[in-house]
């Protein structure tokens, strides 16, 4: 049997796209589809940031600006546990009388793990607790800052290029006035405004020029490119014969926490942000998808699902497999006075609840399952919906069985799902 040190004692076979045994310990039960997951099997999505120390929760944009890192909270730089705040009391000199001292409050950075604190470097002590402590400044930020300033606009250049050859292969079938790719690149760089200034009659045509910045806005950045030196500066005479002091020595871990500053003795190790993790959620990839249908009749309407046949020709853009419900589904007639009332009483649908997930007046949800097919990419997905319909609009010369019982008319639609990309 497995122990608790040893859980590679017993392995689980996982039946994937990969063969994959691991421990227990180590894999996810999907209670979608009863199966055993591994971490391979599925997708990982980031809910929110967090600090492991001070717990405060932030958005993944701002976490981005932050550099992933809490701006209250510091790791030793010598054992890389969490420091604490320490207090102690400092003679300081009375602003009235320079002779005389008094006993101020002062606070530090201290280490309960190996005693490092933060006046080993000569951090000065903070009047207050919380922030404010000081940062070595990196030699090499304004190169990197240009660096960063001179690729960006490269980068947003190359990625205009290829939205336009995806655009170009697309253009074929369908008018360029009327092409959704055209507007989705006018909205995502910006460039409604400028075509809403042209004159009437200028052809939209004139986009397909653009670039990012044109006229006046482009501004050319230049960076020096870095030089390699002929000549280095020689080592110490006394390098080879000087005794090693090892606790002055800092560790190849150490040094490569700080790559910034990578310190080569002790008394230069300075305190680090803590570093952010992640709340994420793992979701089976061959799990199901809730949708939602919207009886908008008043009267009943029964709904059925079916997979699109092998070799149907309108089934060209799905990139993953379907489970659709095989029983039928039967919404609700519309009541807008239902929808105010919280506490209408539910009609007697008999619903099987592995397949409808909720019910609210002419509003039903329920579960298909969807199997990617690709490693990457949208997951697209198509299946043919058929519902019947009653025209209750009346006649011109209406007779008396068809406005008692008007005829039912069952009509199939093609549907095509994207779900987004598929999370790695």
């Amino acid at each position: 049997m497995a122990t608790l040190l040893q859980p590679e004692k017993v392995i689980y076979l996982v039946r994937s796209e990969k063969r994959i045994r691991s421990p227990l310990s180590q894999l996810y039960f999907c209670r979608y589809c009863s199966e055993l997951r591994s971490l391979e099997c599925v997708s990982h999505e980031v809910d929110s940031h967090f600090c492991p120390s001070c717990l405060e929760n932030m958005p993944s944009a701002e976490a981005k600006l932050k550099k992933n890192r809490c701006a209250n909270c510091f790791d030793c730089p010598c054992c890389m546990h969490t420091l604490s705040t320490r207090a102690t009391n400092i003679p300081a000199p009375l602003p009235d009388d320079p002779t005389k001292t008094t006993m101020k409050k002062a606070y530090y950075l201290a280490c309960g793990f190996c005693r490092w604190t933060s006046r080993d470097v000569g951090m000065a002590d903070k009047s207050v607790a919380s922030g404010g402590w000081q940062e070595p400044e990196n030699p090499h930020t304004q190169r990197i800052n240009k660096l960063i300033e001179y690729y960006q606009p490269l980068a947003q250049k190359e990625k205009l290029e290829r939205d336009r050859k995806k655009l170009a292969r697309r253009r074929q079938l369908m008018p360029q006035a009327f092409s959704q790719h055209t507007i989705h690149v006018v909205e995502k760089y910006g460039l409604g405004t400028r075509l809403q200034r042209q004159r009437s009659g200028t052809p939209i045509s004139a986009l397909y020029g653009l670039s990012l910045k044109e006229g006046d806005d482009q501004k050319e950045i230049s960076i020096e490119p870095a030089q390699a030196l002929d000549e280095v500066e020689p080592l110490p005479e006394d390098y080879y014969t000087r005794p090693v002091n090892l606790p002055e020595v800092t560790t190849l871990r150490q040094r490569l926490l700080q790559p910034d500053f990578q310190p080569a003795g002790a008394s230069q190790l300075h305190p680090r942000h803590k570093h952010l993790l992640m709340k994420r959620s793992l979701r089976c990839r061959e799990s199901q998808v809730l949708l939602t249908l919207t009886n908008p009749v008043e009267n009943i309407t029964h709904v059925s699902l079916y997979t699109c046949e092998e070799g149907d020709p309108d089934d060209i853009n799905s990139t993953a497999k379907v489970l659709v419900p095989a029983k039928e589904l039967v919404l609700a007639g519309k009541d807008a006075a239902a929808e105010y009332d919280e506490l209408a009483e539910p009609q007697g649908f008999q619903d099987d609840p592995d397949v409808v997930a909720f019910r609210k007046s002419n509003k039903l949800g329920f579960f298909i399952k969807v199997i990617p097919q690709r490693e990457e990419g949208d997951v697209t997905v198509a299946f043919k919906l058929r519902h019947d319909f009653r025209n209750l609009a009346a006649p011109v010369r209406a007779t008396e069985e068809a406005e008692s019982n008007p005829e039912a008319v069952w009509i199939t639609h093609h549907l095509e799902l994207s779900l987004g990309p598929l999370a790695t």
